[in-house]
Order: structure tokens, then C-alpha cells, then sequence
């Protein structure tokens, strides 16, 4: 008997949402700490800065049985001036980069949360193997700049390309496809 390999099959559902709950903010800091120190070396000891005092970190949470599980992505957001924010630390877990979506998801909420907010401007400096991600997201480039030693995009987001979120708290589930090999 000969079994067929689906094309694809479905994921957990996923909830994209501002980190609210202490478990929540620390997987957040956990998975930034794993991919931009331990992963990528961009810093030698913590990815922290002054920004996180301010700053919204928003999450994507893997579920099971409808129950959240884990942080598998997350992003934050400040207001660097009026009416001008940041995202910045984009981290999506190794084991779920390939499951479609989750990056997007995020920056959608990002911008569309700072959008309800009241931005005339979004920006982020992107990695460069990022940037056709973010340009395919309606987002637009500036200009290469060296940080931490590694090259990024400064880039800017379209903001009539993003709804405003006024509930980033509320947050969505979102529904992601992996391609089988």
C-alpha cells in the first residue's frame, strides 16, 4: 500500500498579541536573548538597553489544544519622538521560521498598534537578509548602516498599508501553513 505525502499540513494556531502576562514578557526576553546573543553573537552578554523601559514587546505564542504554549516570535515597539516609532529586535524561533507568516504577523501588529497610536512615521533597521521580507510588506529603504558591527537596512514602513490596531492587547490568532519536504 502506497501513502501519499500531503502537500501541506497546518500548524498550530498562533496568537500575535502585545505580551501582557509576566510568562509572556519573559519568553520574550528569553527568545531575544537565544537569537541575537547566543545565536547570532550581535552581543556578547544581553540584548538589553535603555528601550525596553518604554518600549511594547509584542509576541507571537504557539498553542496546543487551544491553550497558549510557548513565545515563538516576538518584536517591540517604541515612540522615539512624537509621532515617530521604532521596531526593532524581530526574533522568531528557529524551529518556526519556516512556518510561514509569523515575521509578517508581527510587524503587522507593530505598525498597525503604533499606527492606532498616532504615527506619521515607522522605522526599523532591518538585517539585510531580512529586507526582502519587509519590502514585499510594503515597507521601503533608506539606506545600509553598520550596527553592532553586522549590516542593516534603515527602513520605513508604509503606514497606509497598515490598519490601525487599537487592542494590541487583544491581539488575533493567525493560522499558519509548513510545506512538507
Amino acid at each position: 500500500m502506497i501513502i501519499e505525502k500531503p502537500e501541506a499540513f497546518v500548524t498550530p494556531e498562533f496568537l500575535i498579541r502585545q505580551a501582557t502576562l509576566p510568562w509572556e514578557i519573559g519568553g520574550a526576553a528569553s527568545l531575544r536573548h537565544r537569537t541575537f546573543v547566543t545565536e547570532q553573537g550581535i552581543f556578547p552578554d544581553h540584548d538589553r538597553d535603555a528601550v525596553d523601559k518604554v518600549a511594547l514587546p509584542l509576541v507571537a505564542i504557539s498553542t496546543m489544544a487551544s491553550e497558549a504554549d510557548d513565545v515563538v516570535g516576538t518584536v517591540r515597539i517604541h515612540e522615539a519622538d512624537p509621532n515617530v516609532w521604532w521596531g526593532s529586535r524581530l526574533a522568531v524561533a528557529p524551529g518556526y521560521r519556516r512556518v510561514g507568516r509569523l515575521g509578517a504577523e508581527l510587524i503587522r501588529l507593530a505598525v498597525g498598534t503604533a499606527h492606532a497610536r498616532g504615527a506619521k512615521l515607522f522605522l526599523a533597521y532591518v538585517q539585510m537578509q531580512n529586507v526582502p521580507l519587509f519590502e514585499k510588506l510594503d515597507w521601503q529603504a533608506l539606506g545600509a548602516q553598520d550596527l553592532h558591527g553586522h549590516p542593516h537596512m534603515k527602513m520605513r514602513a508604509d503606514l497606509a498599508a497598515y490598519p490601525p490596531i487599537e487592542d494590541p492587547a487583544r491581539g488575533w490568532m493567525a493560522l499558519t501553513r509548513k510545506r512538507v519536504a
